[in-house]
């Protein structure tokens, strides 16, 4: 449905926004697009709607060329943007049922929809609240709905969950696989990493403009994926030399007081008590072995990208 083929945006010589950003979204698919701030996300969207030109490459949807037809994205598109929406002098029930109403509802279907959507995320307290005295939570919540409520062939979600509380959050993630079901590309713009591996099928993740990894939740942790973590917090004064630690610390990544290692299985024991005699000798203020998550592929990736580019 959604094809963004070696997309480049420069703004000036040697200052690249994107740098050759390929990423694919069918229908009925959530993808995410993850990554720090300032990789280049928000940029990226910006080009799929229509709003920025990119330097190089391509972008269409269901096979129409949006970039030389910029209308069409806005047609085809469904865009929750990073910015809060402004509905100031609307309530949540009018600016969602306007919006679908914008979006070719009838009067009848644009007030339905809005009520099961205030229902499914559960603002039915703040529907007839006006926008200025909304939370920043719930008018995020406001503009998922507005996005969600006649969504077109692609829906895309910029940090959607900014501000909303976990219970609202689970509520809210409900409804995007929802939209999915129904037909929608979704893509789904966060810097969120244990949320995303929980919400999508496949993650695109970017840094520096590029996209540095790609694939399913699983298939980017197949390594970390059979053993757990380690994550120790130092002490300010008591940081480790990487190379002194023990053998059975393996591709430790230092970030700050932060060391993030991989332990095998066979390895539990020891490292718990290596840990726990570090501690004891006043090196570690703490540490925790679970198992290895996207978030460690996700350091680690992102690390290795820090480390090239200096």
């Amino acid at each position: 449905m959604l094809e963004i083929t070696d997309v480049t945006k420069e703004y000036r010589p040697g200052v690249r926004a994107n740098d050759r950003v390929s990423v694919r979204v069918a229908a009925g698919e959530v993808v995410g697009l993850l990554g720090p701030n300032g990789a280049g996300k928000t940029t990226l969207v910006r080009q799929v709607v229509g709003l920025t030109k990119p330097t190089s490459g391509a972008i269409t949807i269901g096979g129409v060329d949006v970039v030389r037809h910029p209308e069409a994205a806005r047609v085809a598109c469904s865009w929750q943007p990073q910015m809060q929406v402004p509905i100031r002098g609307l309530t949540p029930r009018q600016a969602i049922t306007l919006t679908a109403e914008i979006r070719g509802a009838s009067k009848r279907q644009a007030s339905e929809r809005a009520d099961e959507l205030i229902a499914d995320l559960s603002i039915e307290e703040w529907g007839e609240a006006f926008g200025w005295v909304l939370s920043g939570g719930v008018a995020r919540l406001v503009a998922f709905a507005m996005a969600a409520a006649v969504p077109g062939k692609v829906v895309i979600l910029d940090e959607p969950t900014n501000d909303v509380d976990p219970l609202r959050r689970r509520l809210l993630w409900k409804q995007v696989r929802d939209l999915a079901d129904r037909g929608a590309a979704v893509l789904l713009v966060t810097h969120n990493v244990l949320e995303a591996e929980r919400a999508v099928d496949h993650l695109a993740l970017m840094d520096g403009g590029r996209v540095v990894a790609a694939g399913t939740p699983g298939s980017l942790k197949p390594g970390a994926a059979a053993g757990f973590r380690l994550e120790v917090l130092y002490e300010p004064n008591a940081l480790p030399d990487a190379a002194r630690l023990p053998a059975f610390v393996r591709d430790p990544v230092l970030a700050g007081r932060r060391l993030l290692a991989d332990v095998a299985d066979d390895d539990l024991e020891t490292a718990i008590a290596w840990a726990r005699t570090e501690r004891t000798a006043g090196a570690v203020e703490e540490f925790s072995l679970g198992p290895s998550t996207l978030e460690d592929v996700y350091v680690r990736l992102i690390e290795q990208e820090q480390e090239v580019v200096a």
